[in-house]
């Protein structure tokens, strides 16, 4: 199944005096208690119109298709956020790209699906998912990505699943041996490896 858009968030610090006079435009505008919220759906530009200041951003990559045919989940999007208000801006344009989901594999048995594409804000990217494995054969293990795809099932030994990159998110798990029962593994996330197959159920 393909993934959903990833989102992209940035707060304007609006009653602290590094940022009081920060005005700016783009994405969806909410109001969070004393906070200015920018959410992206869709690629855009973050435009600060007056002021300069400190945001936090949060972006976060497309997550990828998992494998066909007893394929390995896909993996999660890259995350990537800064634990303060540290992130200066000013007057000017920042651009912003969000990174749509992959699709997963076709019918054909040995195929993978799409990773997740990148999201960006300004110098910040987050990596999109890296794909699960499918079936057997060459294409049987995760691929690294944001957070890495899981290992298929099915093959004479557990394939792997793929690696996720550091500060973004996790491997994924690696799909059980290949012995009836065939079970893959998932996909990993922001905040955990995926699950490896195990004897009666799927990575999770």
């Amino acid at each position: 199944a393909t993934s959903v858009l990833a989102l992209l968030l940035i707060l304007s610090n609006a009653p602290f005096a590094s940022a009081a006079n920060l005005r700016a435009t783009g994405g969806t505008i909410t109001t969070d208690g004393d906070y200015k919220v920018h959410t992206f759906n869709s690629s855009g530009t973050f435009e600060v119109t007056s002021g300069s200041g400190n945001v936090w951003y949060l972006v976060v990559a497309g997550g990828a298709g998992g494998g066909r045919a007893i394929g390995g989940g896909g993996g999660a999007g890259g995350y990537r956020t800064n634990a303060a208000y540290d992130y200066a801006v000013g007057v000017g344009s920042y651009t912003v790209t969000v990174g749509a989901g992959g699709a997963g594999g076709s019918y054909t048995l040995d195929t993978r699906g799409s990773a997740g594409s990148n999201s960006v804000f300004d110098t910040i990217t987050s990596t999109g998912g890296g794909t699960g494995g499918a079936y057997d054969g060459p294409n049987d293990a995760g691929v690294t990505g944001g957070s890495g795809g899981g290992g298929s099932s099915m093959d004479a030994s557990s394939a792997a699943g793929g690696s996720g990159t550091a500060g973004q998110g996790s491997a994924g798990g690696s799909g059980k041996s290949g012995t009836n029962p065939y079970i893959a593994a998932g996909g990993g996330g922001a905040g955990a490896v995926g699950g490896n197959g195990g004897t009666t159920d799927a990575g999770d």
